[in-house]
């Protein structure tokens, strides 16, 4: 399990119960499309403490239930209130990757023939894959890599043409 401050999950914005769950506002590239977590990375005093999940509850809008293990009070995980929450990559990604990895350095354009930017990462989130695009202005964008927003590949030119929601490259 490695720290990935990139893929930043939400913030725990209060505790939920009184058996130690608390509640997350997810970022909303995130929203509807919850990866299977196993553990996450909590900034406490601006640094990363790994957390392993018990539990997770979600309800399909922008609020997301965790509980921890060995967190079985609300007055453990009210410190937590505020912390930023981040998934966790592990080091080798190859397998859930495979194939995709070619698609690192692609250039991105969308329906508009604008460039988004050059993929310069494939991210297992465990559920679903990101592409991490740095932008010509040199900004990281989160997209994910999913066959719905792929209207061609041309992998002679190394471009990748996507049909992406509207907002989604702003929202990062």
């Amino acid at each position: 399990m490695a720290y990935n401050a990139e893929i930043l999950l939400g913030r725990i914005i209060k505790t939920s119960g009184y058996e130690g769950a608390v509640t997350i506002k997810l970022e909303h590239y995130f929203l509807g499309n919850i990866p299977h977590i196993e553990s996450v990375f909590l900034e406490i005093e601006g640094r990363p403490v790994p957390f392993f999940i018990a539990d997770t509850e979600y309800s399909g809008a922008e609020l997301l239930k965790l509980k921890f293990i060995d967190y079985e009070s609300d007055i453990k995980v009210a410190p937590f209130i505020g912390s930023r929450v981040f998934l966790t990559t592990h080091q080798t990604t190859a397998k859930s990757t495979r194939g995709f990895e070619s698609f690192i350095g692609f250039k991105i354009i969308d329906n508009n023939d604008s460039l988004i930017g050059t993929v310069s990462e494939i991210i297992d989130t465990h559920g679903q894959l990101l592409m991490n695009i740095l932008s010509p202005a040199g900004k990281e964008i989160l997209i994910p890599l999913h066959e719905d927003f792929i209207v061609s590949v041309d992998k002679r030119k190394k471009v990748l043409l996507l049909d992406l929601p509207d907002g989604l490259t702003e929202i990062n």
